[in-house]
């Protein structure tokens, strides 16, 4: 069978040992012998652990921004309601977070790697704020195609999606079953029904 190219065994290492130990402990060195190749490979490939990282969370984790952009084109057309829109994004943020949260929860007990991980975010244009600014774009788009209330507020409900989103991965974790009380398909669909009350009502 042959062998994957270096960046794709690295991502892969990446990605389970941050999965794994968590991106404070999964140094540089680790990650090049979980993938098979030097330390020095590895940096060709990657100038830092903080880029490794985004790229990780860019190619091997469920994909908002993509759905993002694609609503953003054609938005209003009449295919699919805001609803079904809202809950298609709700549903894969949803995943994003479930999935990226082990990894990046580590970031916030080691103070100096999050101020590195977060001047590496800014550089590349990349962040938790973003997925807020996009669906925001996508209610405007919305607005301005007459599917959304004039004075509706999309930066607000943005923030209220994504927040859900984003909580549902680590509020249940300390309760005796350690699930959340809906199944991922009910609370997008129930999230996106909640927040269209305010944006159409």
């Amino acid at each position: 069978m042959e062998q994957k190219p270096a960046r794709a065994r690295i991502i892969d290492a990446a990605h389970r040992l941050m999965l794994t130990i968590g991106l404070a402990r999964a140094t540089t060195k680790e990650i090049a012998r979980e993938a098979g190749c030097s330390e020095a490979a590895l940096y060709k490939h990657f100038p830092s652990k903080e880029e490794l990282f985004v790229v990780v969370l860019r190619e091997r984790l469920p994909k908002v921004e993509s759905i993002l952009e694609r609503l953003m084109t054609a938005p209003g057309n009449g295919e699919r309601t805001v609803e079904e829109n809202l809950t298609e994004i709700a549903r894969q943020a949803a995943l994003f977070y479930e999935q990226s949260f082990p990894i990046a929860a580590s970031l916030y007990a080691e103070p100096k790697l999050r101020e590195r991980h977060n001047d590496a975010m800014r550089e590349l244009g990349a962040g938790p704020h973003m997925p807020i600014r996009g669906v925001a774009a996508y209610l405007r788009a919305e607005q301005s195609a007459g599917r959304v209330r004039p004075d509706a507020d999309p930066y607000a409900a943005a923030s209220l999606l994504v927040g859900a989103c984003a909580q549902r991965a680590f509020a249940y974790a300390a309760t005796p079953t350690g699930a959340p009380p809906q199944s991922l398909d009910d609370f997008a669909a129930s999230v996106a029904r909640t927040l269209l009350g305010g944006l159409t009502g």
